[in-house]
């Protein structure tokens, strides 16, 4: 009875900590949609330095999945750095406004970019940490079999997106967002892990808001 009932307090405390708080922060000249026709499309890139450092690809794909609207087409990173190729390649990818000036002057992008009917491209940076790992967690096969114990850490996520108009070459927008959130694996007798949704709620809370640029209602 002992241990059924610290099991059962263990599981209420951990699945009331798996909660994440989300925060996104924008900035914008104007608060009037942004001016696209059906059929357009909206472009999504996420850094990428040859080598070295990839954005989450998970994140980049909820992201595109998240923004997904009637009034517009939203064109996967692969299908981007595809129909781009080469200039969109890790090597040659731009990571600010000067550089994608630059290589929209070469006249064979800026027709590839028209065929496609891009008109925005949402720029992605960012990272999913985990840290602050403690507890501790034994298993077996006997005499006790099974798996007794608690595993806990943080996790924290935080990602900034650039929208870059690609008829004029500006600056349209600017969020960041940051959600943070407490996992546990709990053993009893099988480990039972309950995640922080972190991930997900920035994916939401980012996506929510790109989307609302471009369309007038969010579902």
């Amino acid at each position: 009875m002992r241990y059924a009932t610290l099991t059962l307090l263990i599981t209420a405390a951990a699945m009331g900590g798996c909660a994440s708080t989300t925060t996104v922060d924008d900035f914008r000249p104007t608060a009037e949609p942004m001016n696209i026709e059906a059929g357009d499309k909206v472009a999504v890139l996420g850094r990428q330095d040859a080598g070295h450092y990839v954005t989450d690809r998970s994140f980049i794909d909820c992201l595109a999945g998240r923004m997904v609207a009637s009034n517009f087409q939203v064109m996967s990173e692969p299908d981007f750095v595809d129909a781009l190729y080469p200039w969109f390649e890790p090597r040659t990818a731009p990571k600010h406004l000067k550089r994608l000036r630059k290589i929209m002057q070469d006249p064979a992008v800026r027709e590839k970019v028209r065929q496609e009917n891009i008109n925005y491209l949402v720029w992605l940076d960012g990272e999913v940490e985990s840290h602050g790992m403690s507890g501790a967690m034994s298993c077996g096969l006997g005499p006790t079999i099974g798996c007794y114990g608690y595993t806990t850490w943080e996790k924290n996520v935080t990602f900034e997106a650039i929208v870059w108009n690609l008829e004029d070459l500006t600056e349209e927008a600017r969020i960041q967002v940051t959600s943070e959130g407490t996992s546990y694996v709990i053993g009893i007798v099988a480990p039972i892990p309950l995640l922080t949704p972190v991930e997900s709620q920035a994916c939401k809370g980012m996506g929510d808001q790109l989307r609302s640029y471009f369309a007038q209602e969010v579902e």
